[in-house]
């Protein structure tokens, strides 16, 4: 295991040497944040259909995000809110969803890059193509996200209701709600791990790289809010826009870990038993 894991250490520092990697955060960040109002425009609709309201948004901010971001944060989900019902025609909706599918696009050809050994980054319209199509299942997995909390215990009660008691359930309710949505974050991560790239994976191959993101953006989101509200003031040098320069740099950091985490994958299937290094 050692051995393993000092040639996977080795093949990404190689790989990870390539100028191609040192500009990609930088670029993730910048689409993540144009893509952050298309994309609660879009999930506020879809949650506008289930009767769903965006409140859970509102607690996931306050409880990780540093009280600068929260606020800008909450701002966009206000108005977001309030021009969602200016969108319910297809046309918007469908604009919406190609504004909030770039930051796929971006993954997508980072990920044909590393996993080609930087031959290629995929064909534009065909990755443009896909890029929506896995936006558009992340979607539906946020807005399932959003379901268990609100209906979980409602969906246990219907299907548990005839042969086990209330307390029971509103027990098994209490212990199993928060390890659902976490089994389902992971999901969602393992699964734009999984489409991202041209070839074909095995899902055991993307588990690793799966755990290493869906991890590692949560520890970056905690670390980095705690950070920006106790040690840094970026109000000094950018007054007004200190807020937006804020979830700039947060935006950064959890592109930096999506990346590693297919450059995890990529070298921790180089190095299985029986592999040949690509990098």
């Amino acid at each position: 295991m050692k051995t393993r894991f000092a040639k996977m250490v080795v093949l990404g520092i190689k790989q990870f040497r390539d100028p191609y990697y040192q500009g990609f955060a930088a670029q993730m960040s910048f689409f993540i944040m144009l893509s952050l109002v298309p994309t609660i425009i879009v999930l506020s609709q879809l949650l506008g259909v289930l009767d769903i309201p965006l409140d859970f948004m509102d607690d996931w901010v306050n409880k990780y995000v540093s009280p600068d971001m929260a606020g800008t944060l909450k701002d966009i989900l206000q108005d977001s809110g309030k021009s969602s019902a200016a969108t319910s025609n297809i046309v918007m909706i469908i604009m919406a969803l190609w504004a909030a599918s770039r930051a796929q696009f971006s993954m997508m050809r980072i990920a044909n890059y590393t996993y080609t050994s930087g031959r290629t980054t995929g064909s534009f319209w065909r990755e443009r193509i896909r890029s929506l199509k896995t936006m558009a299942l992340t979607l539906f997995t946020l807005a399932f996200v959003a379901i268990i909390p609100v209906y979980g215990k409602l969906i246990l009660q219907t299907i548990f209701g005839q042969i086990v008691e209330g307390t029971l359930i509103d027990t098994l309710w209490t212990y199993l709600r928060w390890p659902i949505a976490g089994a389902l974050y992971f999901l969602m991560v393992s699964y734009n791990y999984y489409v991202l790239p041209n070839e074909k994976l095995k899902f055991r191959e993307i588990v690793p790289g799966s755990i290493f993101g869906a991890v590692g953006m949560l520890v970056v989101t905690m670390v980095y809010s705690i950070y920006a509200a106790q040690v840094a003031n970026y109000n000094i040098i950018y007054g007004s826009l200190a807020s937006f320069v804020a979830l700039l740099f947060w935006f950064y950091f959890l592109s930096w870990v999506l990346c590693l985490g297919i450059l995890f994958n990529k070298v921790w299937k180089d190095t299985r038993e029986g592999g040949t290094p690509n990098a």
